[in-house]
């Protein structure tokens, strides 16, 4: 993992490096790769994996909404923490899906509650699941699989790139995927909520426009609601 850090503001910077450092020693793990950057121009110009990155707004140079659009054009899934004074940024911050708005000064209590849901939603993000076939085992991130998918006793794993036949029951599906990013909405479907484009009470529209999962009128209001607290904390 590594954690990237841009601010215009030395002491900033060296805070933050400072409740990072000590938010995983507190619970003992092992420190990442740490980097800082006084400008978006050099944030965006390394070239290596970019996990979290704590982004300050008013910049000179390229400002941190532009740098935080950049950043999500690269990685979708990169996690991006907006730290500014100035609240007026927040609605266009939002555009590109901020994960928290953190506000200077910085409050170190809050500051750790946010870095473990990061970690928490990283890790989501980045564990690989098997998916057992008659032919092997596929192991993917859990945010490649689209949908679980049962056709009489055929169960299928519907992923970006290819459908997989599994071994397994709908059960242990549902089971074995993390119940924050997963949601059985039918006994023939769990949809991955990363891939819901729109549903209303009877259908869920996905990525894949070639899969449309049922959902089941008696449970619209948990999908729904579950699916409102996963968008509230991917942002």
């Amino acid at each position: 993992m590594r954690i990237l850090i841009c601010d215009d503001d030395v002491l900033i910077i060296e805070q933050l490096q400072k409740y990072i450092e000590s938010y995983f020693k507190k619970n003992h793990l092992k420190c990442p790769e740490l980097l800082s950057f006084t400008g978006g121009e050099a944030l965006l110009a390394d070239t290596g994996k970019k996990d979290i990155v704590f982004l300050d707004i008013e910049m000179p140079g390229m400002n941190g909404i532009y740098v935080g659009n950049e950043l999500k054009k690269s990685n979708k899934n990169v996690i991006i923490f907006v730290v500014t004074s100035y609240s007026e940024y927040l609605d266009e911050a939002m555009r590109f899906h901020v994960f928290r708005y953190l506000s200077k000064p910085l409050d170190k209590q809050r500051f750790f509650r946010n870095m473990k849901d990061a970690l928490t939603y990283y890790n989501t993000m980045t564990t690989k699941i098997p998916v057992e076939t008659k032919q092997g085992v596929y192991a993917l991130p859990s945010s490649q699989i689209i949908a679980i998918e049962a056709q009489g006793r055929k169960v299928i794993v519907h992923t970006i790139r290819q459908d997989l036949i599994s071994i397994h029951s709908m059960n242990y599906w549902f089971e074995q995927l993390p119940e924050n990013c997963f949601f059985q909405t039918h006994r023939s479907f769990i949809v991955n909520f990363e891939h819901v484009t729109d549903f209303n009470h009877s259908t869920i529209n996905l990525t894949n426009p070639q899969i449309t999962a049922y959902l089941t009128r008696r449970k619209y209001s948990s999908f729904k609601n579950a699916y409102l607290l996963y968008l509230e904390n991917a942002r």
